[in-house]
């Protein structure tokens, strides 16, 4: 059981060998489906492992193991392979590493909500014009502002670096964020990586597909994606000192790894290698792997309880 559990933890150590992989060779969309997913899999298997894990060595105390009205020793695993001096300690392990996720994703939630609120009550206060907030500000950025309704807010300092041509561009990329809902993606990737080290480059990569995907809409709204390319190219140059305060999961155009980006705009695949559905495959084999023996474990764990409690028969 022991060993099912420690799996969980493991696993996603894999995912970051892969995720790169996956937004070079997947269409954009399906890349950014597959990656989310499986952070948020991962993470979450991550996180029931961690508090099954704290169970065995909890209930060694012996006052916990009369809360929990247990009449024989739990048994979850040899006793040449682990003793209760190390179910203890793992335990504890399991407990640290519970309180720290715990602990960095509800202050990355509370610091996210006020920066979102801010900024909206910043932009409903500047001049619009239709989805458009347009803020006094010779920094040039320019970020899809999701809420009801989403915005896109645009700096005067941006607008006078880019011709008109190249801001339709740059509005077009933006209302595909806001279209797509990629914050939520963006959100989602974000809280996942406060759960386990690995998954920040997961992270990384799901900005890069969320990006990579407003690119190609923002292509086909305007019909040339050598104006796409020089649009973002030029706004991401203009945009090296962005103003503070922009929640982490809102998206924009010149964020990222944009000369990846422009590459891809102006060499457009002909056709996805066949190695693309098989590295996609191994991402969610991960997820499955990862979940089912998170699952598998927090079962055994739950029948050696019901067996300590004298509420089933022993099965060895």
């Amino acid at each position: 059981m022991i060993v099912l559990l420690l799996v969980p933890l493991l696993v996603p150590f894999a995912a970051p060998l892969f995720a790169y992989r996956v937004v070079d060779r997947l269409p954009p969309v399906a890349a950014l489906w597959t990656l989310t997913l499986t952070s948020v899999v991962l993470a979450t298997s991550c996180l029931a492992s961690l508090g099954a894990l704290l169970l065995p060595g909890a209930l060694r105390v012996p006052v916990l193991a009369r809360l929990g009205e247990l009449v024989r020793p739990l048994n979850v695993a040899p006793t040449a392979v682990l003793d209760p001096a190390a179910l203890l300690g793992l335990g504890g392990l399991a407990f640290g590493a519970l309180v720290c996720c715990a602990v960095t994703v509800a202050r990355s939630v509370l610091r996210q909500w006020r920066l979102l609120r801010t900024a909206r009550s910043y932009a409903a206060r500047v001049p619009a014009a239709g989805d458009l907030s347009v803020i006094d500000d010779d920094r040039a950025d320019a970020y899809a502002l999701p809420g009801r309704p989403g915005r896109i807010v645009v700096t005067s300092g941006m607008l006078r670096v880019l011709d008109p041509a190249e801001r339709e561009a740059l509005f077009a990329h933006e209302r595909a964020h806001l279209a797509g809902r990629h914050h939520y993606f963006l959100g989602a990737a974000e809280l996942a990586a406060r759960c386990h080290p690995a998954l920040r480059t997961v992270r990384g990569a799901v900005a890069l597909a969320a990006e990579r995907s407003a690119d190609e809409a923002a292509a086909l709204a305007t019909g040339d994606r050598r104006l796409t390319a020089r649009a973002i190219g030029r706004a991401a140059l203009a945009s090296r000192d962005t103003p503070p305060g922009r929640p982490a999961f809102t998206a924009a155009a010149a964020t990222g790894p944009v000369p990846r980006r422009v590459a891809a705009l102006l060499h457009r695949p002909t056709g996805h290698r066949r190695l693309a559905p098989a590295i996609a495959l191994v991402l969610l084999v991960c997820a499955g792997v990862s979940s089912g023996a998170a699952a598998a474990g927090a079962i055994s764990l739950h029948t050696s309880v019901e067996v300590a409690q004298g509420e089933a028969r022993a099965r060895q």
